[in-house]
């Protein structure tokens, strides 16, 4: 075992404990997806409020956890391994970013110097990707809290050459901003309503009067 690298001896401690730990034994795609959430939330926060690099070491091993977990229990089923997992998503890193990478993995012998190229090269390959996808919203997790789902929506609207919603002046600071949206939920409050419900509802109807019919 001295031998095995950390990915392959995590992988062979995960396969023993579902073997051999009645509780792990137990668990199933759907009863992880809490944790898998909770993790994901706990490695933004520490980031965001700069916990020490420990910290952030563990929690991220907190969130490979649940993808071993996951392909462990796709392996048990015989759908796929983590080396599947690990192995499609280097493909398909290599597939969309052709700035960086030839179709042989190998690197370009130069690079774009803007963000706006990369983006435009990464829009192009996810359309040949997916051709039949012509809803440019179509893809944007259901789940996503709204703040987060929405900014995404105003993104890939940008992206398409869509139309976006009016907005309204600038914040000087992300401070600000904070504040200023503490503020509308305190008023949404104070009326009875519910911001996130509020803001959803917006979404789809931004989404169904921007989308190309």
């Amino acid at each position: 075992m001295a031998d095995q690298a950390p990915i392959e001896r995590l992988v062979a401690v995960l396969a023993q404990l579902r073997e051999h730990c009645p509780w792990m034994g137990a668990l199933t795609h759907a009863s992880l997806v809490e944790y898998l959430l909770e993790e994901a939330y706990e490695v933004a926060e520490t980031i965001e409020e700069g916990h020490p690099d420990a910290e952030l070491q563990a929690e991220l091993g907190d969130v490979l956890l649940q993808v071993v977990l996951h392909a462990r229990l796709a392996q048990e089923r015989g759908a796929f391994t983590f080396d599947d997992v690990a192995r499609g998503l280097a493909a398909k890193m290599v597939r969309r970013n052709p700035h960086v990478f030839r179709p042989d993995g190998t690197l370009q012998d130069s690079f774009p110097v803007t963000v706006a190229e990369i983006e435009q090269k990464w829009d192009a390959v996810k359309r040949a990707e997916k051709p039949h996808r012509t809803d440019p919203f179509e893809g944007i997790p259901q789940a996503l809290p709204a703040l987060a789902r929405a900014q995404k929506s105003l993104d890939r609207a940008q992206r398409a050459g869509l139309g976006l919603p009016a907005g309204v002046p600038v914040p000087g600071s992300e401070e600000e901003l904070g504040e200023l949206l503490l503020a509308v939920v305190r008023s949404a409050r104070d009326g009875g309503m519910d911001a996130e419900r509020a803001l959803r509802a917006a979404i789809l109807r931004y989404q169904s009067d921007a989308a190309p019919s």
